[in-house]
């Protein structure tokens, strides 16, 4: 007698467990193979390698003197200085370039030729150019004055007092820095879907309440890594202040090289590593500022890099386990 249709089979009657679909399954699925990848990454590692086994082997770069340097006062006041003047510059060229970006993107024909004829002059002028130029100023303007235009002067200044080299640096910088924060500033702004705008002129809030607390803070997205990269230019233009008689953390290390020509290798490598943990710095803080305003955009924040390692560090484990267990 034939069993009814959907009668359970007895285990009697079960398919042998090592039939050739059961043992198929239960084979583990071996990753590609890639061996291109592997003498790509040898190669490099072996490069990677002599070229760090040459940096701490050859006599020539002076480790000893680079220790003995890189913490000395001269090099700290000198890195000091670049801190000041890259804090003054980043602030005020940031705030010129809202300015510069706001007068591009006016409807006054007039604004938004001048602020492209700043942007199109500073952007084509060398930063060198600007710093002596400005240096030189008191040659063809001797004295600063606060009046009527085209009248006469209520108060006046001597300009040689006023433009010391710290003022000449920041204030060049500062110049230069404009021109280049508008762009990004102005495409930041651009990059704001035009929907937002409607939406906010619909709701009839005024024309500043709409840029502060609806425009601006979206285009921060934008703006961020774009003004990120310029302030790392930023941080590294600093060094041409030296050509304006203040001594910065290259012009410190470029005096001390003068006065000592047999040091001027470690010098310049205390220089460089200076920089590199400024960028650094600059780099860390850019990560968790855009961490920051992809709120509300994404929808989970990028992990950071102490999540990263934890995450890497138990898949590590996890597959060291299955391994174990195979």
């Amino acid at each position: 007698m034939s069993e009814p249709p959907g009668a359970a089979v007895s285990l009697a009657e079960a398919p042998p467990a090592d039939t050739p679909s059961t043992s198929f399954r239960a084979q583990r699925v071996q990753p590609l193979r890639r061996p291109g990848r592997w003498i790509v990454t040898a190669v490099v590692l072996v490069f990677v390698a002599q070229v760090l086994h040459g940096l701490a082997t050859n006599p020539f770069y002076q480790w000893d003197r680079f220790r003995y340097w890189f913490l000395r006062p001269t090099i700290l006041d000198g890195l000091g200085v670049t801190l000041e003047v890259t804090a003054f510059s980043a602030v005020l060229g940031l705030l010129g370039g809202i300015v510069l970006a706001l007068g591009r993107l006016s409807g006054s024909p007039v604004l938004r030729a001048v602020s492209w004829t700043y942007t199109w002059l500073f952007r084509s002028v060398p930063l060198i150019v600007v710093l002596i130029f400005l240096y030189n100023f008191s040659a063809l303007y001797k004295t600063l004055s606060l009046g009527i235009p085209f009248g006469p002067a209520f108060v006046t200044f001597d300009e040689s007092k006023l433009a010391t080299d710290m003022t000449v640096a920041v204030i060049g910088l500062s110049l230069n820095e404009a021109a280049y924060a508008s762009e990004v500033v102005r495409g930041g702004i651009l990059s704001v879907d035009q929907g937002q705008h409607e939406a906010a002129a619909a709701l009839g809030l005024p024309k500043s309440y709409q840029f502060t607390r609806i425009v601006f803070p979206q285009a921060l997205r934008s703006i961020t890594p774009n003004y990120v990269n310029q302030l790392i230019g930023l941080v590294k233009s600093t060094s041409l202040v030296f050509y304006v008689s203040l001594l910065d953390l290259f012009g410190s290390a470029q005096t001390m090289g003068s006065t000592y020509p047999g040091d001027i290798v470690p010098l310049l490598l205390v220089a460089t590593v200076w920089y590199l943990i400024l960028t650094s710095v600059v780099s860390v803080v850019q990560f968790y500022v855009e961490r920051y305003f992809a709120r509300g955009a994404t929808r989970s924040l990028p992990p950071t890099p102490l999540q990263k390692a934890r995450a890497g560090l138990a898949e590590f484990r996890a597959r060291l386990r299955r391994e174990a267990a195979v």
